[in-house]
């Protein structure tokens, strides 16, 4: 599902990821644990697309059997819409928009019809036990309900790969433990994989694999 060899990441003078390679399966849940300042969200984010390695003569970043560095930024966020979700800290939820609304907006990017992307949307909802909050507002829901949504978000457009970046680091206990499991339902019920950048020693540990991180290479 995704291969990445020797990935390299630079802002100015600071060499934030030198030369990770990863190989990472349809269906498996992946960890990356390691200090702050080992370079793990900026691989997140190179990994999901949002941000671009600085290529060498023999890197490469495949994704579902497509390689990225040969996309042009039209086509990269095209493919990035189709294939990939994100989940954040902080969700990001647009608050003005009802949840049903929050949900649906990468699927209208993707110019999927209303009618279908709201009834998906009420399905995912509904299947995250949301589906009494589907018209509120994300002031009137907990931060776990609004993480929940948000992971609605990530999956309208049945993307093939997760992203989660410190995904349970602004819930309660109980909210984050509750959100662990979601992700192993949802892998074994969709088939989705997921790279989950994490401080949860406890959802670490879940994953099929956990990945170690310093100082900008993949140690174990």
């Amino acid at each position: 599902m995704i291969k990445a060899k020797n990935i390299h990441k630079s802002y100015n003078d600071l060499h934030v990821l030198k030369g990770v390679d990863i190989s990472i399966s349809k269906s498996e849940i992946i960890s990356i644990v390691g200090a702050s300042g080992a370079g793990k969200t900026t691989l997140l984010q190179i990994l999901g697309t949002l941000d671009k390695p600085d290529y060498k003569t023999d890197s490469e970043l495949v994704i579902n059997g497509q390689s990225i560095k040969t996309l042009n930024d039209k086509a990269l966020a095209k493919f990035r819409n189709k294939n990939i979700g994100f989940i954040f800290q902080f969700h990001q939820l647009l608050p003005e928009f009802t949840a049903l609304e929050n949900v649906c907006i990468p699927a209208f990017i993707n110019n999927t019809p209303k009618a279908e992307a709201e009834k998906r949307a009420i399905e995912l909802l509904d299947y995250l036990g949301l589906k009494d909050r589907i018209h509120h507002k994300p002031n009137s829901m907990s931060g776990g309900e609004q993480q929940r949504v948000a992971v609605a978000r990530a999956l309208i457009n049945q993307p093939n790969i997760i992203f989660a970046d410190e995904p349970s680091g602004n819930l309660d206990s109980e909210s984050a433990e509750q959100l662990h499991n979601l992700f192993f339902k949802l892998r074994d019920e969709f088939k989705q994989t997921f790279v989950i950048v994490t401080h949860n020693q406890d959802l670490a540990d879940m994953a099929d694999r956990k990945l170690t991180m310093v100082d900008g290479k993949i140690v174990g």
